[in-house]
C-alpha cells in the first residue's frame, strides 16, 4: 500500500523597502488642508499613483481625529499607506500602520568618538543612464545617485532621483531630484517644457516658472528653502 506523503512548504520572508512621499501637516488643520488643496490645485495629480505616509509629529492628534484626516485625504485622492511620529494605543485598530526606522534628510548618525578607528571613505553616488526617451506614463526611479537621459523626457512622464537629474533633450514632464534629502540636488535640461520642477520637498509647477525660461536650457536647484531656477547660457 503507497502512503501519501505531503511536503511541507517552507515559509519565506522577503524584506523589500520602498520610496515614498512624506507629508506633515500643521496646526490648524483646517488651514494646512486649504493649502494642501491650493497645492494640488497647481498640480493634478502630484500623488498620484504614489505612497504616502503622513508624518504627525508636528501636531497633537487623537485617534479619531487622525482618522478623520485619513478620511479628508482621501477625498482628495491621497491614500495614506502608514503614519509616524505618533505612537499609538487604544482605538487605533482602524488606523493606517505605524512606520518605523525611515530615512530621511534630517537622519544623521552621531560622531564617532573613537579616534583609532579608521576613516572610512565617502562612496560616490552611483548614476543610471537612460538611452532612450521616456514615455508618456513611464516613470524612472532611481533613489541610489543621478539619473541621466540622454532623450528626451515626455508629458505626463517623470524622473525621480536621489541625486540630480540631467535631460540631454526636451524635459516635457516631471522631474524630482533629491528624493533622499540631498539639498545640492541639482535638474539640468537642454529644453524645458516640464511640467513640474521638485528637489526634495520643494517644487515649482509649469504655472510658477517664468514663461521666458521654456524652450531654452535650464538649471535648477535650491537656495535654502527656495526652489531656484535660472537658464544655462
Amino acid at each position: 500500500m503507497s502512503s501519501l506523503i505531503r511536503q511541507r512548504q517552507s515559509l519565506t520572508f522577503r524584506v523589500r523597502s520602498y520610496m515614498s512621499f512624506v507629508i506633515t501637516p500643521q496646526s490648524p488643520i483646517a488651514d494646512w488642508l486649504a493649502d494642501l488643496d491650493a497645492s494640488l490645485e497647481r498640480s493634478k495629480g502630484f500623488f498620484a499613483g504614489h505612497p504616502i505616509a503622513l508624518d504627525l509629529s508636528a501636531v497633537q492628534l487623537m485617534p479619531s481625529e487622525i482618522a478623520q484626516l485619513v478620511a479628508k485625504l482621501e477625498e482628495r485622492k491621497i491614500r495614506v499607506l502608514g503614519i509616524e511620529g505618533v505612537e499609538m494605543s487604544e482605538g487605533a485598530e482602524r488606523l493606517p500602520p505605524v512606520l518605523r526606522g525611515g530615512r530621511g534628510s534630517q537622519d544623521m548618525a552621531p560622531p564617532d568618538s573613537d579616534a583609532d578607528k579608521p576613516i572610512k571613505k565617502k562612496q560616490e553616488p552611483a548614476s543610471l543612464l537612460v538611452e532612450n526617451p521616456v514615455r508618456s506614463g513611464q516613470s524612472v526611479v532611481y533613489i541610489d545617485g543621478d539619473v541621466t537621459v540622454l532623450g528626451s523626457v515626455g508629458s505626463g512622464a517623470e524622473i525621480i532621483a536621489g541625486g540630480s537629474i540631467h535631460v540631454y533633450g526636451t524635459l516635457r514632464g516631471q522631474a524630482m531630484a533629491g528624493a533622499t534629502g540631498d539639498p545640492r540636488a541639482r535638474i539640468f535640461c537642454h529644453r524645458f517644457e516640464a511640467e513640474l520642477l521638485a528637489i526634495g520637498a520643494y517644487y515649482k509647477t509649469a504655472d510658477e516658472i517664468e514663461e521666458s525660461l521654456r524652450n531654452g536650457p535650464v538649471q535648477a536647484w535650491l537656495d535654502g528653502k527656495t526652489l531656484r531656477i535660472s537658464a544655462i547660457n
